[in-house]
Order: C-alpha cells, then sequence, then structure tokens
C-alpha cells in the first residue's frame, strides 16, 4: 500500500452516529480524499472501520491508531483479513501504544515498556495463521526508536501533533521508503481570538501526556510554552486561517518530507461533522 495525497482524521467518524458517519464517508470518497482515519479510546474500532470501508469505494480506511492495550493481535489479524477480502486492500491498520494516563486509568501500572509491549503486539500478528502484511501497516511514532521500529517491523509512521520539523527529523530517521503519514489539525477561522477559544483546551488535555510533551520538548520547546499552551505551541501544531493557510502547512509538511498528511478539523463543537469544512478543503484541494 502506497498513500499519498491528503486525507482526513476525524473522532466523528469514529464515535458518532455509524448511519451518519457512513452517508459522509460516501461523500468524502466522492470529494476524492485519498484516507479516512479513526481513533480508537476504546470500543469496537474495527466495526468501524467495516462501517466506512462498506460506504466507500476508493478511499483507503485507516486506525489512527488501533490501541495494542485494547486488543488482542490474533483476533486483529483475523479481522483484517476478513476486510480485507470483502473490500480489497484500502484498510491501512495504524497500531499505537497510546499512552499511560488512559490505561493506567483502568489498571494502575499495566502502562510499561511501550517498545517492547509494540515489537509484542507486531509478534502476535506476525504469528497468527493470516498475519498483517507489514506494507499494509503503521506505527504511531514520535521518538526516534519507534520511528526505527516502524521502518523496519511496519510500512511507516504516523505521528500525531507534530510539526512540519518533525516531519523533516522522522525522514530522516526512516530513510526512503517507508511512508511518513503526519497528522495536521486545523481550524478554518481568521480570528485568533476564535482560533484560541475553541483550540486552546483541546491542546491543553494533550500537552498534559507525557509522549506529546516529551516529543515537543525535544523540539525546542519550553515547560512554559507547554503549560501556558503560548502562541508558539500553538500556531506550531494547529493550522489556522483560511484554505489557503491550510495548504500551506500540508505543503510544508510534504516538503518535509511526508508521503501523505491526514487532516484533523476542529470546531466549537466537538460531536459535529464539520462536513461544510470538509467539503471547503476539498474544493481547495481541487
Amino acid at each position: 500500500m502506497e498513500l499519498t495525497g491528503v486525507g482526513l482524521w476525524s473522532s466523528q467518524l469514529r464515535y458518532g452516529n455509524p448511519e451518519v458517519a457512513a452517508e459522509a464517508a460516501t461523500e468524502l470518497d466522492e470529494l476524492g480524499f485519498a484516507a479516512l482515519w479513526i481513533p480508537d479510546v476504546g470500543g469496537a474500532v474495527l466495526d468501524s472501520v467495516d462501517n466506512l470501508l462498506s460506504a466507500t469505494k476508493k478511499t483507503v480506511i485507516a486506525t489512527g491508531i488501533l490501541n495494542l492495550w485494547m486488543h488482542e493481535p490474533a483476533e486483529v489479524a483475523s479481522r483484517y483479513a476478513t476486510l480485507t477480502d470483502a473490500h480489497g486492500e484500502r484498510f491501512l491498520l495504524g497500531i499505537g501504544v497510546s499512552h499511560a494516563p488512559l490505561i493506567d486509568s483502568k489498571e494502575p501500572g499495566r502502562y510499561r515498556k511501550p517498545m517492547a509491549a509494540t515489537e509484542s503486539f507486531l509478534d502476535g500478528i506476525d504469528g497468527s495463521g493470516q498475519p498483517v502484511p507489514e506494507s499494509n501497516r503503521v506505527l504511531a511514532a514520535l521518538g526516534p526508536k519507534m520511528l526505527r521500529l516502524s521502518a523496519t517491523r511496519a510500512g511507516g509512521a504516523h505521528p500525531y501533533l507534530t510539526t512540519p520539523e518533525h516531519t523533516h527529523q522522522a525522514r530522516e530517521v526512516l530513510g526512503d521508503g517507508p511512508m511518513l503519514l503526519p497528522e495536521q489539525t486545523v481550524l478554518l477561522t481568521d480570528d485568533r481570538d476564535h482560533a484560541r477559544s475553541i483550540g486552546t483546551d483541546w491542546l491543553r488535555s494533550y500537552l498534559a501526556l507525557p509522549n506529546y510533551a516529551n516529543n515537543l520538548l525535544r523540539l525546542g520547546f519550553t515547560e512554559d510554552d507547554l503549560s501556558s499552551v503560548s502562541d508558539r505551541v500553538f500556531d506550531a501544531l494547529i493550522a489556522w486561517g483560511d484554505e489557503e493557510a491550510i495548504l500551506r502547512r500540508v505543503e510544508e509538511h510534504r516538503s518535509a518530507g511526508a508521503d501523505h498528511v491526514c487532516v484533523q478539523v476542529l470546531t466549537a463543537d466537538p460531536r459535529e461533522f464539520p462536513r461544510e469544512q470538509w467539503r471547503r478543503l476539498a474544493d481547495a484541494l481541487r
């Protein structure tokens, strides 16, 4: 699987009404988005993948990411084979180790040795009766160790909440060949105050997670940038403005080495399917 172009990353397609999600996916397929990415923080994520695959004809459906603590590798591999048989090779399996606060909240101390846990999960998939091809899976990766694992045990990496500078560094670690598929959060507004009113608390919740905080510190941001959600870190992580501003940021990722960029649109209501904004982006991409 070789993924290029621009896709959409959407929690609504995963956790919204399944019928509305399918209807939206059909339109997004017709609008020409290369992939639709959905998260996994609990629940039957592969049922959502099936729902979106059934609603589309060309678009790749990707997990961004399947939480490895919440699934058995053999079951994932078996279901992957079933979905691929039914819909063709349009399912990109993104796998990730998630975050200690999320996993330990239900079972304290479970989140440990994330690299070893990832390798063990991949071993389980590879040792199953129907292993997922390496080229059809990617890993959530921020730091150099997980990026290197993405290059050797998967088809590439799916970094989340990053910058074009991180994309450049990730490409250097991955080398030529492995796919690099970063997520980019966006707000379609020219008003900084409006952007801030929507994006600040959303961003603060992520900056409290060690994986993201440590990655941003490696990129040169300060503890004060993170604790205050400074303009510097806000503007680096969230592209806001009109369609041209969004596409400029996408192009910065591409110029830095990304093969594909998945755009996550924020709105005032996180439960809302941002279909008007998706249409605007599709028109701009044309």
